[in-house]
């Protein structure tokens, strides 16, 4: 059977660590390292003590994103690497490094339809 990528799906090599997200999609499978990457389905709850899912305020055309309830740790082996505001089919992103707030302010134009957010050691959340 044929598998075709959707839009906006993140996928990870499991040997080197690339991580990619889909710009257009097509038929067949993502190969890297001579293996199959896996695909990083969206997870919308919290379990445990991290917290992990973005939370997000908007006011006119400044929209704010934290991540999690509880701010997400930001250490050098376990942080968020990046947060991304959709706007219809439109997409913004902030990558974050390690020592920085779990969190990105974005000046847009139009109403959020969702948020969502990549932690290097849990993968993908989304709000």
């Amino acid at each position: 059977m044929e598998m075709m990528t959707e839009l906006k799906q993140i996928y990870k090599c499991e040997l080197c660590g690339n991580v990619v997200e889909v710009l257009h999609t097509g038929m067949g499978q993502l190969i890297c390292c001579g293996q199959a990457m896996g695909l990083f389905e969206e997870k919308s709850e919290d379990v445990g003590n991290e917290k992990h899912v973005p939370i997000f305020e908007q006011v006119g055309n400044e929209v704010k994103v934290k991540v999690g309830l509880v701010p997400h740790p930001m250490e050098a082996a376990h942080y968020i690497e990046f947060i991304e505001l959709f706007i219809g089919d439109k997409m913004f992103r902030k990558f974050l490094k390690s020592g920085e707030k779990p969190e990105a302010v974005f000046k847009v134009e139009g109403t959020v339809t969702s948020v969502r957010a990549y932690c290097n050691i849990h993968g993908l959340w989304k709000q």
